[in-house]
């Protein structure tokens, strides 16, 4: 199941390097003002229309390079490969906010918008991958993978095909809508927030389908429940499962935030304000992230082969 998130970081450059040259051919033909500072709301070339904030930048950028420096760390040490999609995704996400610098002081910039706007946008699909791996890893620890509603076996692969799926159908929406040509841009608008909406929809059945599999755990298996009662609450696989649960709730309201900014255009009220923007993607995103600093799955999983399934 390892596999699936590690091929899935792989496919995230594709897309962003085709995105990125199909902008830089558009923005030759933009007439931008000499001073971008002056008024960037009726810049027609600055695609926020607001100047990235250096300092939200900076934190920002520096708090998600710790985390994956962190996770870095504890992949090294405390394994569990399969949530190296996630150490890969804060690298990406990191390397977003680093463009956003650039972009601050080279607001018009095109190419810099793309590179930034991609890395920042789809990079979360890596997080996501991480969770959907996750839940059959922690399920087979505790010998309840039966509770899942779709086998083990194929949980982690059925939802990250969907995930990339909904990336590539992004990536492909994001770089037509960067066209001059109005059919076309429009088509990208519509392609990307449809991707958006599947991605949303498939996230929230896999999280319905682990609040199945906590209700099935919780009120049939109290031997389960009790496994670890014995050690310090932050060894208790149940501390896991709460971090699990909190890091599905940040990953869905950034899900939420970027389809309802997508249904807004890419000069709505939502993605032209960088206030939405941090309390709707970054403050998420940073909460699902840095919940796996304290509660490393490999603290916790101890299970070296995963069970397919089992009986109870």
């Amino acid at each position: 199941m390892a596999a699936g998130p590690i091929l899935a970081s792989t496919l995230f450059f594709l897309p962003l390097l085709a995105t990125s040259a199909q902008a830089a051919t558009n923005s030759a033909t933009w007439i931008c003002p000499s001073d971008p500072y002056l008024d960037p709301r009726n810049d027609p070339c600055n695609a926020l229309e607001y100047i990235p904030n250096n300092t939200l930048t900076a934190v920002t950028f520096v708090y998600v390079l710790l985390v994956v420096l962190i996770q870095a760390y504890q992949v090294v040490y405390n394994g569990r490969q399969f949530m190296l999609s996630m150490v890969i995704g804060e690298y990406v996400y990191a390397l977003g906010f680093a463009f956003r610098f650039t972009l601050h002081y080279s607001p018009d910039s095109l190419w810099i918008f793309i590179a930034e706007e991609l890395m920042i946008v789809l990079s979360p699909c890596l997080f996501i991958a991480a969770n959907y791996a996750l839940l059959g890893r922690l399920a087979g620890e505790i010998y309840c993978d039966y509770h899942v509603l779709l086998a083990v076996k194929w949980l982690t692969h059925i939802f990250v095909f969907s995930d990339m799926t909904t990336l590539l159908i992004q990536a492909i929406g994001a770089s037509l809508a960067t066209s001059n040509v109005q059919s076309l841009a429009l088509i990208g608008l519509h392609m990307f927030l449809a991707g958006l909406a599947v991605q949303l929809v498939s996230f929230i059945f896999f999280c319905a389908i682990y609040a199945r599999f906590l209700h099935k755990v919780y009120t049939e298996e109290q031997d389960v429940c009790m496994r670890d009662s014995k050690k310090p609450w932050y060894s208790d696989w149940r501390t896991l499962a709460a971090a699990l649960a909190i890091s599905c709730i940040g990953l869905l309201i950034r899900s939420v935030y970027r389809v309802a900014e997508a249904s807004q255009g890419f000069r709505g009220n939502l993605s032209t304000s960088e206030t939405a923007f941090y309390w709707g993607d970054t403050v998420p995103i940073c909460l699902a992230i840095l919940v796996y600093v304290p509660f490393w799955p490999g603290r916790f999983i101890k299970n070296r082969i995963h069970p397919s399934s089992t009986t109870p």
